[in-house]
């Protein structure tokens, strides 16, 4: 697979392997699974979801432990993560870049976990025409935030981490609407996340 920006070589190779080794399900299932029950709640009628950028697939599988009637799919660029999604049995999974343009039926609800912070700035369009274009009503956004763009030191890595408003440029570029949104602290005494911002969004 070719890659158009160091990012995506970046996640889908060894750092992105590492990533996984990190990153259990075992220890982020029962967080998201809190996290996404709060996001739903002033959802209406989901019954489709497609993830971009679903990496090992705790998200698909909270969602799926939720709702188990979901549709549910996910792409993601890391070979390994992706077959390790896959044999969740929960997702139809993609192994591809979340930077191309996706061809596929519109979903009620897309979105990212984590996952915009790692693109490019230059390429986040690209992403998030294929959020928009590929939900008819919903789009989630679950990552960093920071009011004005900035690139933080990743693990001794430059240009691999960025926070920025991302709902804020879905809002302002593409007409969506804010629904609810919540923050996720790293301290929270029973489904702790690192210090998170969610905003679900519609079309």
């Amino acid at each position: 697979m070719s890659f158009k920006t160091e990012q995506e070589a970046f996640w889908a190779g060894e750092f992105g392997d590492d990533y996984i080794a990190r990153n259990t399900a075992q220890r982020l299932l029962p967080s998201k699974t809190v996290m996404w029950a709060q996001i739903l709640r002033p959802a209406h009628s989901v019954s489709s979801v497609v993830e971009f950028g679903c990496n090992i697939g705790v998200n698909l599988q909270a969602l799926y432990n939720l709702k188990p009637t979901l549709d549910l799919a996910g792409i993601e660029i890391n070979a390994t993560a992706a077959e390790t999604a896959r044999a969740l049995g929960v997702a139809d999974i993609t192994e591809g870049s979340i930077l191309e343009p996706v061809a596929r039926e519109q979903v009620d609800l897309t979105f990212t976990s984590g996952v915009l912070i790692h693109i490019d700035p230059e390429s986040l369009t690209a992403v998030y025409d294929n959020l928009v274009r590929t939900t008819r009503r919903y789009v989630v956004v679950s990552e960093y935030y920071n009011p004005s763009p900035v690139m933080i030191d990743y693990r001794g890595h430059q240009n691999r981490l960025f926070k920025r408003d991302f709902a804020g440029d879905l809002m302002d570029g593409y007409g969506l609407r804010l629904v609810d949104y919540g923050f996720i602290y790293k301290r929270d005494n029973w489904a702790p996340q690192d210090d998170v911002t969610w905003f679900l969004l519609e079309k």
